[in-house]
């Protein structure tokens, strides 16, 4: 019996029915509800206590106790993880699914995260539309049918390796190179995930720069990894200037009939011709192609929204328009165990007793390595303006009640001075308010290094646990707080790009949505061929906050 049914439930409709009193039906019935209110009462109480307690922390682990999403008034309960990782409650089963963007059947043990992560975020106000479920569905029969090692994989790289022009297959593929920064990495494949969807393609994934080490397999039965034998072996090294890339072909019109492979170059440095990718004349050519190999540090999925033939589609997909990463990014992304290991150990020991957890993300562009102090200032005018860190009083020596607020704040930043500076002040001074505010800061590299596995690993556990915050303030510019916002469903407080090294005002905003900015669009008319701004064409799509010339997706729903 679930606990809805339990409270709806009375004792006397549980109770078997009582002996008649020797004293009679009247003195009898007096003793029945005397005997009986006492313990129900003590129910009550307990029952009573029991929700207050559970309740308390609405993020702590195990004891999530949320209003449904849905809109009714019944409550759901996320009970604590048996010693093996898993319940056997009914509502955890609902909710590890994630409303059915994740599929059934996987084995747990393989990747930990895919179904315990629900115990340690809050449940998304923001659910996946029906049509995106079912394509889904139909991606991932697509992925187990056509690949790696299957027939017809095996029958699609055998034409690869003729060299010969050939027709479309039952099996297409899109193949991303891994390249860049983990936070661009990560932005892309789920932007060529996107693509794939909307082609009918394979994805399959440059297992280069620890991706097999950071990421859980996403698709059941099979796997997203290109194979170390795949015949072309030099795609690692396609750029802007190879022959092989689609933009130049179009440059010296070379295009041929049926090639089986075309190079899409979609990075920052891509050509005028790189970017007609984006118009629909050649989103028709190239599904005549059988293998498109992809290279992007870019999240270009709001130019997707731009070209007719997609637009319906996407629609469907996405009614709310500012939520693709938000469902793309939680179905894709799992944490290896390796990974998700250091994740909950870091949350479990500093994160899941406070009643409040905030997320703040400093990423300074500066050939210098900091800390700075215009950008220390920057972070407390953003904070304290928009009362998301308390105060310090620097004349009274208040002491803190024993029961006061514990907000927990996580800094992560390259440079480990922003985060001492926080802790000292907050050490040193008392609140104003009487908060309790503790600083955590898992690592800080001092540079960023892609190629390492363990650096990698750090940057990837600091981007999820920052996507477990509460409230959030990331940095412009930065794909590592895109991911987290993106991950997290949260409108974060952005803190603009500081310019001559003197803090903006005002220091930040919030920003229209949780997507991430696409920061080299095209700025092209494909129907009148010229120039034009292609964040006022759609309602949908406009301009980003951090970055003027840049592109992002908004619900104006």
């Amino acid at each position: 019996m679930d606990i809805k049914e339990r409270i709806r439930r009375t004792p006397r409709e549980e109770e078997a029915p009582a002996e008649a009193s020797p004293r009679g039906r009247k003195g009898g019935a007096a003793m029945l509800l005397l005997r009986w209110s006492l313990p129900a009462a003590a129910l009550v109480v307990c029952a009573v206590l029991l929700l207050m307690l559970a309740g308390g922390s609405a993020a702590r682990r195990g004891h999530l106790l949320d209003a449904d999403p849905s809109g009714r008034d019944d409550l759901r309960l996320v009970r604590p993880r048996d010693e093996d990782g898993t319940s056997g409650s009914p509502e955890v089963v609902k909710d590890k699914l994630l409303g059915g963007l994740l599929a059934p059947g996987f084995d747990e043990q393989s990747c930990l995260s895919r179904y315990q992560s629900v115990l340690y975020r809050r449940i998304s106000p923001h659910f996946p539309s029906t049509y995106l479920l079912e394509r889904l569905r139909e991606q991932e029969a697509l992925q187990k049918k056509c690949g790696p090692r299957t027939e017809l994989y095996m029958k699609a790289v055998e034409q690869l390796k003729s060299g010969q022009d050939i027709k479309v297959m039952d099996c297409n593929y899109l193949v991303w190179t891994a390249y860049s920064g983990l936070g661009n990495r990560i932005l892309t494949i789920a932007s060529a995930f996107l693509y794939a969807i909307l082609t009918n393609r394979v994805l399959l994934v440059d297992g280069d720069k620890g991706t097999a080490d950071l990421f859980c397999e996403p698709f059941p039965e099979t796997s997203w990894l290109l194979p170390s034998d795949f015949p072309i072996k030099q795609f690692k090294n396609f750029s802007v200037v190879s022959p092989e890339s689609y933009g130049n072909k179009l440059k010296s019109k070379v295009v041929q009939r049926s090639p089986a492979l075309v190079y899409l170059h979609l990075a920052h440095d891509y050509s005028d011709f790189d970017k007609l990718f984006f118009c629909e004349d050649n989103q028709h050519y190239l599904q005549t192609i059988p293998w498109l190999i992809l290279k992007s540090d870019n999240y270009f999925v709001p130019s997707l929204f731009l070209i007719p033939a997609y637009q319906e589609e996407l629609m469907r997909l996405f009614p709310q328009r500012d939520v693709v990463f938000h469902h793309l990014g939680r179905y894709l992304f799992h944490p290896s165990n390796s990974v998700w290991g250091m994740i909950t150990r870091y949350y479990d020991s500093y994160l899941a007793r406070a009643d409040e957890k905030l997320g703040i993300q400093i990423r300074v562009f500066d050939t210098e390595t900091g800390p700075f102090k215009h950008v220390m200032d920057q972070v407390l005018a953003c904070t304290f303006k928009e009362h998301l860190l308390p105060e310090v009083d620097t004349q009274e020596q208040i002491v803190s009640p024993r029961k006061a607020k514990l907000k927990a704040v996580l800094v992560t930043s390259l440079n480990s001075g922003y985060y001492e500076e926080f802790r000292n002040m907050y050490w040193e001074h008392p609140t104003a308010n009487g908060e309790t505010i503790s600083f955590h800061q898992p690592s800080h590299e001092e540079h960023q290094d892609s190629d390492k596995k363990m650096h990698n690993r750090k940057a990837w556990a600091e981007i999820y646990l920052l996507s477990l915050s509460d409230v959030m303030v990331t940095s412009a510019w930065s794909t590592f707080g895109y991911v987290a916002q993106g991950l997290s469903g949260l409108k974060p407080w952005l803190l603009f790009k500081p310019e001559n090294r003197t803090a903006p005002d005002p220091p930040c905003r919030q920003v229209l949505s949780m997507e991430p900015c696409f920061h080299a669009p095209p700025f092209y008319d494909c129907k009148a061929k010229r120039g034009t701004d292609t964040g006022k064409l759609v309602p949908h799509v406009t301009h980003c906050e951090d970055m003027s010339w840049g592109l992002k997706l908004v619900d104006q729903s």
